[in-house]
């Protein structure tokens, strides 16, 4: 059993990530955290909250609020994905957000158990940079932190650049990874290999015909339509995939030590990750993954959303 902490920019990936928080039957989802992200800041938090209730956990695992900006930097939503919930009209949850801040939360709720609490971290590293600076001892009290973000060393997919959690606020993501945490990175490059969904298997998944794969289907369609629009064949699930390999690691094929690195001065690569496998050059601060069992997350998802337990 792991006991994580999933802090996120509620989109339909993200959603489908906190299921697998809050239905799979190795974790035990103690809380959510909000940062800003892809969504309207205020629409993340209702989107976290109707996830909450789709999994028929409605008042049992907190939501918090957290940083509406970035560090120091201006944010905009990316919007790719409309308004992270299919643009579909849910009935409005009756658990309201906590009034415990995201960063307060993180920091106690790792104090009072530490080594015992997972982070997965899906969106910009805001609120997890936060809690680095209320408590100095925060990264090394955490059990692991799981990091969705980077592209090691190729294209970004907001930039040539940057993926987008990072390039969002690449201070905090830098804070991040200077912290001393015990981190996993899945990267934007992982996700195109290893967990694109094609039209069949959005089908296989819609044909279950369990509310779970209704409110999947509803939530992925403007995901993948915007990436049929830029030329990607699926729908893209990157935040899943990391929240999904911290309770089946067995999922994993292939990891490497490394050391990643975040560009925050430079205007040209804000938010580039680098990724440096020469240990003599520069000591590994990181576990990347390098690959995974596609077919394997897939079938884990499907087996999630089937309502079998």
């Amino acid at each position: 059993m792991r006991r994580m902490i999933i802090d996120t920019d509620t989109a339909a990936d993200d959603s489908f990530a906190l299921l697998v928080g809050l239905l799979h039957p190795e974790a035990q989802l103690e809380a959510i955290t909000i940062v800003s992200g892809n969504v309207d800041f205020d629409q993340q938090i209702q989107n976290a909250l109707i996830t909450v209730d789709a999994a028929g956990r409605g008042g049992e695992v907190p939501v918090h609020i957290g940083a509406r900006v970035p560090m120091t930097r201006p944010w905009y939503a990316a919007q790719a994905h409309g308004d992270g919930k299919g643009n579909h009209d849910f009935p409005v949850p009756a658990q309201k957000a906590s009034a415990e801040r995201a960063a307060d939360a993180l920091v106690r709720i790792v104090d009072e158990n530490p080594g015992q609490i997972d982070i997965v971290a899906i969106g910009p590293l805001t609120n997890i940079a936060t809690a680095v600076l209320l408590d100095r001892e925060f990264a090394s009290k955490v059990r692991q932190l799981w990091v969705m973000g980077g592209c090691d060393n190729s294209v970004g997919n907001v930039s040539a650049a940057a993926e987008y959690n990072f390039f969002v606020d690449p201070e905090a993501a830098d804070i991040v990874f200077r912290a001393g945490f015990d981190v996993t990175v899945v990267t934007w490059t992982l996700t195109l290999a290893r967990a694109l969904w094609d039209r069949d298997q959005l089908a296989e998944i819609a044909a279950l015909g369990t509310p779970l794969s209704e409110f999947f289907t509803i939530l992925d369609t403007p995901n993948l339509e915007f990436n049929e629009g830029v030329s990607i064949l699926g729908s893209t699930h990157p935040d899943s995939l990391t929240a999904m390999l911290l309770v089946r690691p067995d999922l994993i094929r292939a990891s490497s030590r490394k050391f990643v690195a975040i560009e925050h001065t430079s205007e040209l690569t804000r938010g580039y990750s680098l990724f440096d496998d020469r240990p003599e050059r520069n000591e590994p601060n990181a576990t990347v993954i390098d690959d995974v069992d596609a077919d394997g997350f897939y079938r884990a998802y499907l087996e999630l959303l089937s309502g079998r337990r």
